[in-house]
């Protein structure tokens, strides 16, 4: 039986494909979030967005800053999880998704699955709301039960100013009118498995819209690369597999120890997603 979800909510996850919304943080725990992110943004020398910050801080901060592993391991997302994919759980990654006020960024029709190269099909992504996110500031919308037609055709770099760094869409059109929004308050999460189709739409608000995605795998997950062990952490249970490289948790924002995990993590996967999206154009 569920710990945290009931099994009326595991069913509904099941058919639908997502569950939404859910409560991790209170708004004030949610506002000490986003003070730490624009501390760590001034560190960095300037908005995650910003053309002339390092585009690879935003990804992955949960090995390099504690506030972020903290939220990787929150006891409301991970009771949750745990009652989806079982108890022993592994963060494959997280990515700051950020739209900036009036912006146009956009995510097109897509499933998370396409260039992560995991088998099999079972982790999710819980898509934690630092700030609200409104059907006006572009939260993302989900498209019921599409998780069960499996993995579809895509193709890398066919959406301009795409929040998702590949710039994916799913192949051919997409029959949008079952969609429903999944507006979050600041502080709740939404689940939504990896093959589900989701978007979302501009920011025509005039405040940030600031969540933070973490993808779950249970440890027997694996990798399909050919080339070496992607790094992923445990945050849950224990890894009997060995199928990735275990990482560590950051025991000080971006002291060097940090930096230097921070390093190998972000090298590790973004040389196993390239890999991925090279397979797809061959």
């Amino acid at each position: 039986m569920p710990t945290t979800l009931t099994s009326t909510q595991v069913e509904r996850y099941t058919r639908d494909g997502f569950l939404s919304p859910n409560t991790a943080l209170t708004r004030e725990e949610a506002r000490s979030c986003v003070a730490k992110l624009e501390a760590f943004e001034e560190a960095v020398g300037g908005r995650l967005t910003a053309d002339g910050t390092d585009p690879r801080y935003r990804s992955r901060t949960h090995v390099l800053l504690t506030w972020v592993h903290a939220l990787a391991r929150h006891p409301a997302i991970l009771g949750a999880v745990e009652d989806l994919i079982g108890p022993d759980i592994l963060v494959y990654t997280s990515t700051w998704f950020i739209k900036e006020p009036e912006s146009a960024a956009i995510a097109a029709w897509h499933q998370d699955a396409t260039y992560f190269g995991l088998r099999p099909y079972v982790h999710v992504t819980a898509w934690l709301a630092l700030t609200d996110a409104t059907a006006g500031n572009g939260c993302m919308e989900f498209l019921p039960g599409s998780h069960r037609l499996g993995q579809l055709p895509h193709r890398a770099g066919v959406v301009a100013s795409s929040v998702n760094r590949a710039g994916q869409a799913v192949v051919g059109q997409v029959d949008d009118a079952p969609a429903v929004h999944a507006p979050l308050r600041a502080g709740e999460f939404s689940l939504h498995h990896t093959l589900l189709l989701h978007r979302s739409q501009p920011n025509r608000s005039s405040g940030r819209r600031i969540g933070l995605a973490i993808s779950y795998v249970p440890t027997h997950v694996r990798h399909l690369g050919v080339v070496h062990k992607t790094p992923a952490m445990l945050v849950r249970g224990v890894d009997t597999f060995g199928h990735f490289a275990l990482e560590p948790a950051p025991a000080a924002d971006l002291d060097a120890s940090a930096r230097a995990a921070y390093d190998r993590s972000y090298d590790g996967y973004r040389a196993a997603y390239a890999e991925q999206v090279a397979l797809e154009k061959t």
